[in-house]
């Protein structure tokens, strides 16, 4: 999911791994469904998945290397932004049957409960960032299903609470980031990432042209800076603000930027026409179908940035979503032909139960993963329907 999840950090290490700790090896299903099939099926994983309160995911299914997550705050965050994407993703299949529309209406009753509680966990984490950030996503989601007026006037609001979240979190840097374990302050200092500032950026900029919310034009500014300080020359990125002084480590090299660079081209264009030529997006857009085998390799392994250039699992779903982002800034014309190509990929890599999944972390991993492949799948649709 989110890249909050995204965190190296693991609380055991210097054992040996038992099956357990590997998480659940769910297979493939044995045909590939068409996309239009996938997406049917990834719903009603959704919906035969939820929690009775209406969310999704949890801390249980542990193993015995798990992501750093101090309680109860991380997990708080960690289900917000599983729910906000699982949200988003039924939201934008525009599935209409009775138990789908049933459990969308559960699941905004826990949005609108559970987001306006949302902090950072402790002061070395702010996963919140991923919960504002992918509440976001599912508050506009959730509006564009009304009429535009005053049908959206409680979406606007939430939304303009996220954003108001999101810029007292936002980094002295510029930007967004998940964890602060050198120096933690009351503002956050020191370890903005360029991906997640870039998830952030693209959420808000959705909302305030569905709803019309306004932005604190100061905090983007900066964060648009903040990725710019992180790009490399090739337009690869580093993985964080500290990270920029290293270019040249694997994990800061195009093989390692392989999915974060999708996200951060899409921000970076989206406030600035001029930031990213379209020749730059083809490359990377081809890249990333060209070499997703590469990618795959990191899928389902416990252990975060344990094989070549760093890659870890969750690196996967988050690329493939975002891939969808940088495609919608290229000509229309051009959009058919990549977003034919990304679907049937998608849908090849549906699990035996419907859903979709890259890195074993509690039981948030189906849910996120699931909501990350609605969102690209349905935005494929749209390209090839337009």
């Amino acid at each position: 999911m989110m890249r909050a999840l995204r965190v190296g950090l693991v609380a055991t290490f210097g054992f040996l791994l038992s099956p357990n700790d590997l998480g659940a090896q769910d297979e493939p299903a044995a045909a590939v469904p068409t996309p239009q099939e996938a997406m049917r099926r990834g719903v009603d994983f959704l919906v035969t998945s939820q929690n009775p309160n209406g969310s999704w995911g949890g801390p249980t299914n542990t193993k015995g290397i798990n992501i750093y997550a101090p309680v109860p705050g991380a997990h708080h965050a960690f289900r917000a932004g599983t729910t906000g994407l699982a949200i988003a993703g039924i939201a934008k299949s525009n599935d209409q049957r009775p138990e789908v529309l049933a459990a969308l209406a559960k699941a905004e009753s826990w949005l609108f409960d559970e987001l306006p509680k949302l902090r950072r966990a402790d002061p070395t984490t702010t996963y919140n960032v991923w919960g504002h950030a992918y509440g976001l996503r599912a508050v506009t989601a959730l509006a564009l299903r009304h009429p535009a007026g005053e049908a959206r006037a409680r979406y606007r609001d939430a939304a303009q609470q996220q954003i108001e979240m999101l810029s007292r979190y936002s980094d002295i840097n510029g930007g967004w980031g998940y964890l602060h374990l050198d120096l933690p302050t009351k503002q956050p200092s020191g370890m903005p990432t360029s991906f997640t500032t870039a998830t952030v950026l693209l959420a808000m900029h959705e909302a305030r042209e569905a709803l019309g919310v306004k932005l604190d034009e100061p905090v983007v500014a900066r964060a648009l800076r903040g990725i710019e300080m992180q790009k490399n020359p090739d337009f690869s990125y580093a993985y964080a603000f500290p990270h920029r002084m290293r270019p040249r480590a694997p994990i800061n090299r195009p093989a390692g930027s392989l999915a974060r660079s999708q996200a951060c081209n899409a921000a970076l264009r989206t406030f600035n026409p001029k930031a990213v030529p379209d020749e730059v997006l083809r490359v990377w857009l081809t890249r990333f179908l060209d070499r997703e085998g590469f990618l795959s390799i990191a899928r389902k392994r416990p252990i975060p940035h344990d094989i070549h250039f760093s890659i870890s699992g969750y690196f996967y779903y988050y690329g493939v979503f975002y891939f969808t982002e940088s495609l919608a800034q290229l000509p229309k014309t051009e959009r058919p032909a990549y977003a034919a190509r990304l679907a049937t990929l998608v849908a090849s890599r549906q699990e035996s139960d419907g859903s979709w999944w890259d890195y074993p972390l509690y039981d948030y991993h189906k849910p996120y993963g699931t909501g990350y492949a609605l969102l690209a799948l349905a935005a494929c649709s749209r390209e090839k329907r337009e």
